[in-house]
């Protein structure tokens, strides 16, 4: 039933984001006089699930939910209908439209997406408000990972400012290490002393190289969630609703310590004492290569807050989540080019994973106008067979005066959609391979 709730919510979302890019093209188009042969929602290679002609344009849905499409008469696209462009220009044909009718046909799409990552941003705010969470409200403190203590954090550090300032939510801490400039932190230690921290400038490329992308993680408590079969845990005996009270005779409150104690010390046995229905039991136990077999309820010792925003106020705030959005999503590429980058590529699992398992309207608006927000960037990257391939050509058209060769942007295309094609492959199959390794085939 999850599956089917995330893979329902996946082609809504992907649906709406087709539809109104694709419109982003055909409006311009139209205004401009240019014929528009085919409008579709995913490809109809071969076969369609629905068309009907309206005017000069077929509508439809295709079979494979791979995408969408606008045809344009006159133009080199994803169809590679050559024989057309064999003909004399037509008129009405895309070909024929002065360069800077074309530049805007191309821009459509990709300005729709942006506009509507706005509006949808806008709406959400005036609906739900912002979650955060104040620095003062992490009480208990930040686990830190061990890639950043070296430059001084420890564990159970609160963070006060971030660059100077109070953050808004102090949980976006870790996307603002890995993705924007964060020369200094400010904490205070569990002995009550305050200080500022200074931080490399690859303090990103730091975290990710050693996968400790969320270095700063709120301290939860010892509560057992899970204990899984056919660990050593299970077999000493640990319960779902334990909770950890002392390991080998020292105190233990939070989940961390816990980790620490057991991923340390693989050679002996661990006497651990668990608070089970306000009664206390010592179980004894070894680890296995620093684990014995058990998860802690996650739920944080604390409740985020809510700012609302009043219709007027959100317009402004929307807006800057948006641009937000975008320059994260930019920041993010210098990852995708190392090798670890490569390897966590996902395509439409891994899209599908970020909506929830229960129908969330607030999550499922969230993703959709992210996901409109990337759509906008990608389709501007200059790969031919994407609306960025089109808008270098003809701004290469409008600054020197010469229009590339037809069978030059036809090759061109080709290559184009080699590369869009290998991508795809090669995304999802890492999401298949992903898969596999979690049910442990491989």
């Amino acid at each position: 039933m999850e599956i089917l709730i995330r893979a329902s919510q996946f082609l809504l979302s992907l649906s709406l984001l087709i539809v109104l890019h694709e419109l982003g093209h055909f409006i311009p188009a139209r205004l401009f006089g240019t014929r528009v042969e085919k409008f579709y929602l995913f490809f109809d290679y071969k076969y369609s699930l629905f068309k009907k002609k309206i005017g000069d344009t077929v509508y439809g849905i295709g079979w494979i939910p791979l995408g969408g499409y606008v045809k344009i008469s006159g133009m080199i696209d994803e169809s590679m209908d050559t024989e057309q462009m064999k003909e004399e220009p037509k008129p009405w044909e895309f070909r024929s439209k002065p360069a800077w009718q074309r530049l805007i046909i191309m821009l459509g799409g990709v300005t729709v997406n942006f506009i509507l990552g706005i509006l949808i941003y806008i709406m959400i705010l005036f609906v739900w408000g912002r979650e955060y969470v104040s620095p003062e409200a992490v009480k208990d403190g930040f686990s830190v990972a061990e890639v950043m203590k070296p430059f001084g954090f420890k564990d159970g550090d609160q963070i006060l400012k971030v660059n100077g300032q109070v953050p808004f939510n102090v949980l976006d801490v870790n996307a603002d290490l890995l993705l924007k400039d964060v020369k200094t932190i400010e904490v205070k230690h569990l002995d009550g002393q305050i200080q500022t921290i200074n931080l490399p400038e690859d303090i990103g490329m730091k975290m990710w190289t050693s996968g400790d992308v969320r270095p700063f993680v709120p301290r939860i408590y010892t509560t057992i969630d899970t204990v899984y079969s056919k660990f050593p845990a299970e077999k000493a005996g640990f319960k779902k609703n334990d909770k950890v009270v002392a390991i080998n005779g020292a105190p233990i409150k939070y989940w961390d310590q816990f980790k620490s104690i057991v991923s340390k010390d693989t050679l002996n046995p661990l006497n651990i004492v668990v608070s089970r229905n306000g009664v206390e039991k010592t179980l004894t136990v070894k680890a296995e290569k620093g684990k014995i077999g058990v998860a802690p309820v996650t739920k944080y010792p604390f409740e985020p807050e809510i700012k609302t925003y009043t219709f007027g106020e959100s317009i402004p705030a929307g807006t800057d989540l948006a641009v937000e959005t975008l320059d994260n999503y930019i920041s993010q590429f210098k990852y995708v080019f190392t090798a670890k980058g490569a390897s966590s590529l996902g395509g439409f699992m891994s899209i599908a994973n970020g909506f929830s398992t229960t129908w969330d309207w607030r999550i499922f608006w969230s993703f959709t106008a992210f996901l409109s927000i990337m759509l906008a960037f990608m389709n501007l990257l200059p790969i031919p067979a994407l609306d960025g391939g089109h808008v270098v050509f003809t701004l290469f058209e409008m600054i020197t005066g010469r229009k590339p060769n037809e069978k030059f942007l036809e090759y061109a295309q080709i290559v184009g959609i080699i590369i869009l094609f290998s991508l795809l492959l090669y995304a999802n199959g890492n999401d298949v391979y992903k898969w596999l390794v979690a049910k442990g085939i491989f």
